[in-house]
């Protein structure tokens, strides 16, 4: 495997039923411009149902990537020498951890309908940031990758 290559990558989209939710918003664009006539209608459904749909993508577009010797997550690009000790959490502790265990200084890549996680501590005593929590369908795997990536 190349050094550049992605170890781990997953995107982090948005449930079928935000999909839905987005035709739904669609349809009520074009009932609210019903009166105005059959053209004012078709732009309503199309306009609303466009913005719906660009909400809904831009909120699941986002990434985790293990690439080369960084952990990359949303905006968030974090060498992995910096992390530590990398906590898989189930449903329950992933959601103990989005609430009243959360640090406010943590960097968090949450996403509500994902109900997986991984914890990871950071090791870089300039950072303030205690640990990242990211929302995660395998955390086992990225675990693995981001040990992979620290053990060469």
């Amino acid at each position: 495997m190349e050094p550049s290559a992605a170890r781990y990558d997953e995107r982090l989209t948005a449930p079928p039923s935000w999909w839905g939710i987005a035709a739904l918003i669609a349809v009520a664009g074009g009932l609210i411009t019903l009166p105005m006539g059959p053209l004012p209608m078709l732009g309503g459904v199309i306009g609303a149902g466009a913005l719906a749909a660009a909400g809904v993508s831009a909120y699941g577009s986002a990434r985790i990537r293990v690439v080369a010797d960084s952990l990359v997550a949303g905006e968030a690009r974090i060498p992995v020498s910096a992390l530590g000790t990398a906590e898989v959490l189930d449903t329950e502790e992933a959601r103990a951890w989005r609430l009243h265990k959360a640090d406010p200084r943590a960097f968090m890549l949450l996403r509500s309908y994902v109900p997986t996680a991984l914890r990871v501590e950071i090791t870089d005593p300039e950072d303030p940031t205690p640990y990242v929590y990211l929302s995660t369908r395998d955390p086992k795997a990225l675990a693995a990758a981001l040990n992979a990536v620290r053990t060469g």
